[in-house]
């Protein structure tokens, strides 16, 4: 009997979702009679998956059953464009679910309803019963039913999505999917919606107006063909909301504890095996059944030979690999001998964490050619793991390979084992490519730039993964407790991949000189440079932090006294409710907008504006907010960050995430730090330099207007920034039309709006409502400034044109990014890609100048032997760490380098200020 207090896990299965993913993604595969079995063995082969991965203590696996359901009752032509089930298909769903049963998982078909109903109605008894809820599918329908104990698991994509994953992927949370489906229709169902409303849509008004009732309550702000098409089927919503809910009363024949494994019917299973040639788990069952263990397949690889599975195995079955496990002097002296023959070898290290700065090697891998690799562990130290060579012996003689040129190292992301050799006092110097960036520089947007998504998108191969071998959550173990078998295969597999890629990738840059001269000139050059940053980090002071910290918390109590005073009693600052009742009941202050549920909002937006209206309770409330953010992601967590061993704090920087080029950092995200706000100065002050040194903070001028004027060629934005006006001030004279010494601070300010809102294709609506203008009022500023610099409008159509002339745009430099929705039929996606076309190339040239910038300093700083470090990049600024006494000098010289790092129409100019800390210098 399950009580409510359980923490135990249920997971059901959509086994109706993965028939069809399976049938539709594995290849034909038959038996030697010509029946199929791909669907079966898709299915089956994730079910065996999840009860590795989660052993749990309750599975139910929920089929649709035969014939109409209550949905065609609601709506006659529901899924009545559907073509009928495929012939090979069809025959195999008995099969399968006898398999199933025999396996000992209970199995459910209900008829009258759907597959997604029988899940909805069991995690929500789950629920009750105390259960955790794993859901295994792959539909996004289930996401509706995500909660803080129910998650989605998609086996085939390996991915897991709770609430938060649920906002990231769609851009609703999981209360607004169901009115989020209604909104886009289905059409493989034949579920009526918006005409033309796709993802973005429904996401954008659902942001907006909360839900399809609040939509439906403000049809008429919503303009265009689009708003057009809304107010035509709005009859029809609440018939498409109906049919998209997932039921979850439905009267079910079994109890949630009748929901467990039971014995599996080995006799049926071996009939099963047998008839449709599953060799390998008819050995697996066989070996069980007489007590022995069946053969590791991984020990098969390694010996040379791909074990017959009816899989949609990437390598060719006709290709054997070698992975080879080095426990001898002698195979390592051959390996040493191979490496140093040849013209590039792929490399890798596995390690016990993914932040390098506590990683510890647990061992190393290397490929020569496509099929052939091997694997030297190192550190296994599990019960039983076999005598290694020595970790030392080992990198003493890799060492001369490693640091010595030419550069023959091939590498996937190979800054991370760039930084975990570090630990070992090897400097990985001989870095001849990196199939990460490889990948980058060909596309940056068009995917994922990991070893997984490439070897899939670049080679059709399914590579073995960490979970794979380490086991996922609670479970996982290090990589020094993984058998070394296991390991071996993982590891050489890895080299084995990146070689491959390699040999694909870097043709595909060759013949592009542009982007290889990005490539070679630019990101790969920049791996040490950002290395070097990572590995010396950033002193913080954490008892400053603490203090801002206590402070904050002290702040915060002072507000929230404040507000209850306000409020004429005490009440939850977090609560929209209690808020409401205070503001809009009690207070009698008027409404500016109401929810879907007829309600004033809250918003944060709305409590600005109340408060500009000199409110105290929403500046108040406002004030909290922003204190407990800063506290909680900033003053609590850097100082827990510190790394214990340098007492410094190390982020990592990414090359291939932002898709203009530019640079991200995490953990901790050192871009995000606030400048402008009172409290986010305080929080840059804790970033200090050490005892007789100093922070040099080098910041590049407007440098995305300066890369406009190059790019627009327009005279008189050109004679601004050669006259060294402040070009805020120029357009300001231009727009409303007075001498430059007569513009106002209110006229500068509008005029810096215009400068970079029109760079981000800010709409003369966008430009009033930061300016607080009437929209004709922002428009005819806009038509002035094209009126005084028509170069930037000739460049802005220029610009349209080509992309969708060559589908792609560029930065000054060779830098490409493509632009898949400039021909796009849905208008805002089209505007959105004719938006970026016109920025991304001031952003990509910016981020390609700092990043010529940072290889100059670092190259001048390595050349002059300095006691300095480049410690931080963030947007367009450079900070440095340096002895006090040099300070004048390296001034000068990070000044001269930065300006000169690249050549446009116009100088580039560099702020530099010094200080104690971040925000002295900065």
């Amino acid at each position: 009997m399950l009580t409510s207090n359980t923490r135990q896990q249920i997971v059901l299965v959509d086994g109706s979702s993965y028939l069809f993913r399976a049938f539709h993604s594995l290849p034909a595969l038959t038996n030697s009679q010509g029946e199929p079995t791909g669907a079966i063995y898709g299915v089956l082969n994730m079910l065996r998956r999840l009860q590795k991965d989660y052993a749990p203590a309750y599975i139910a696996v929920v089929f649709d059953a035969k014939g109409k359901n209550f949905r065609h009752e609601l709506y006659s032509d529901y899924k009545a464009h559907r073509p009928p089930m495929p012939t090979e298909l069809a025959s195999q769903i008995a099969p399968l679910q006898e398999i199933i049963r025999a396996l000992g998982m209970p199995l459910i078909i209900q008829s009258g309803v759907e597959a997604d109903d029988v899940l909805g109605t069991l995690a929500k008894q789950a629920e009750a019963a105390g259960l955790d809820v794993v859901i295994s599918t792959g539909d996004k329908d289930m996401a509706q039913l995500v909660n803080e104990r129910v998650t989605l698991i998609n086996t085939m994509t390996d991915t897991r999505m709770d609430s938060a994953g649920v906002e990231a992927k769609f851009g609703v949370k999981p209360t607004q999917i169901i009115d989020y489906l209604a909104l886009m229709g289905d059409t493989s169902d034949n579920i009526p919606g918006v005409p033309k409303v796709g993802p973005k849509t429904a996401a954008k008004w659902l942001q907006e107006y909360q839900s399809l009732d609040g939509v439906i309550a403000n049809v008429d702000k919503i303009s265009g063909k689009v708003g057009e098409n809304l107010r035509s089927v709005l009859e029809l919503l609440p018939l498409s909301r109906n049919l998209t809910t997932i039921r979850c009363d439905v009267a079910l024949d079994r109890e949630i504890s009748s929901l467990q494994l039971a014995p599996p019917d080995v006799n049926t299973l071996r009939e099963w095996y047998k008839r449709y040639e599953f060799k390998s788990w008819l050995a697996e069952l066989n070996s069980k059944i007489e007590g022995n263990e069946p053969q590791n397949p991984v020990k098969k690889i390694l010996q040379n030979s791909i074990p017959p599975a009816p899989v949609n195995t990437p390598v060719a079955l006709d290709i054997k690999v070698e992975y080879e496990i080095i426990l001898q002097q002698a195979q390592l002296d051959a390996w040493l001998a191979r490496l140093h023959a040849a013209d590039y070898f792929a490399f890798d290290t596995e390690t016990t964490s993914l932040n390098y700065m506590d990683a510890e090697l647990v061992g190393v891998s290397f490929a020569t050619e496509v099929g052939k690799a091997a694997y030297i562990p190192l550190a296994h130290d599990y019960l039983g793991a076999p005598i290694q060579l020595s970790r030392d012996g080992v990198l003493a003689a890799l060492k001369p390979l490693l640091e010595k040129m030419p550069a023959r190292i091939v590498g996937q992301h190979i800054k991370y084992d760039r930084n975990v050799l570090r630990h070992y006092n090897i400097e990985l110097n001989a870095i001849a490519h990196d199939t990460m960036l490889e990948s980058y520089i060909l596309d940056s947007a068009g995917s994922r730039h990991d070893m997984d998504t490439l070897a899939k998108k670049y080679l059709d191969y399914d590579t073995t993964t960490f979970v794979d071998v380490a086991g996922k959550g609670a479970k996982q173990i290090t990589f020094n407790q993984v058998e070394i078998e296991t390991a071996a295969h993982y590891a050489a597999e890895d080299a084995d991949i990146t070689l491959r890629l390699h040999e694909t990738l870097w043709p595909k840059l060759q013949a592009n000189p542009s982007l290889q001269h990005v490539y070679e000139t630019l990101e790969r050059p920049l791996i040490p440079v950002l290395s070097r940053m990572e590995y010396y980090g950033v002193k913080v002071d954490a008892a400053q932090l603490r203090a801002l910290s206590a402070g904050f918390a002290q702040r915060i109590a002072e507000v929230e006294a404040a507000a209850h005073t306000q409020a004429g009693g005490p009440f939850n600052l977090n609560s929209p409710k209690q808020i409401q009742e205070i503001l809009f009941v009690q207070q009698k202050i008027p409404a500016l907008r109401k929810t879907p549920g007829g309600v004033p909002s809250t918003a944060e937006d709305v409590l600005e504006e109340l408060s500009e209206q000199g409110h105290e309770l929403p500046r108040l409330l406002l004030e909290h907010r922003s204190l407990s953010k800063l506290k909680s992601t900033y003053t609590d967590k850097l100082p827990e960050q510190i790394n214990a061993r340098t007492g410094r704090v190390h982020t990592s920087y990414h090359q291939a995430i932002a898709a203009t080029g530019r640079l991200s950092s995490t953990d901790p995200n050192l871009q995000n730090i606030p400048i402008r706000h009172e409290a986010g100065r305080l929080i840059r002050q804790a970033f200090i330099a050490e005892t007789g040194h100093s922070l040099i903070a080098a910041d590049y001028s407007q440098i995305e207007l300066r890369i406009m004027a190059h790019l627009s060629e327009d005279p008189t934005l050109c004679k601004a920034f050669e006259q060294g006006i402040d070009v805020h001030r120029a357009t300001a004279a231009e727009v409303f039309d007075v001498a430059v010494d007569a513009v106002s601070q209110d006229q500068r300010r509008a005029a810096k709006a215009i400068n970079f809102g029109l760079i981000y294709g800010m709409s003369a609506f966008g430009l009033a409502k930061q300016l607080d203008l009437g929209r004709q009022e922002a428009q005819h500023y806009i038509d002035r400034y094209f009126a005084r610099y028509p170069g930037v409008k000739n460049y802005m159509e220029r610009t349209r044109q080509q992309a969708r002339d060559q589908g792609y745009i560029e930065t000054v430099f060779g830098r490409r990014l493509y632009l898949p929705d400039i021909k796009a039929s849905n208008a805002q996606r089209r505007q959105y890609a004719e938006r970026t076309a016109i920025n991304a190339p001031m952003q990509g040239t910016a981020a390609d100048i700092i990043k010529m910038a940072m290889i100059a300093v670092d190259a001048w700083l390595q050349e002059s032997h300095l006691d300095v470090r480049m410690i931080m990049q963030v947007h367009d600024e450079l900070v440095l760490e340096a002895p006090t006494e040099k300070i004048p000098i390296i001034v000068d010289g990070v000044r001269q380098r930065m300006m000169s790092a690249a050549k446009l129409n116009v100088a580039l100019e560099v702020d530099v200020g010094t200080g104690l800390n971040w925000d002295a210098a900065h």
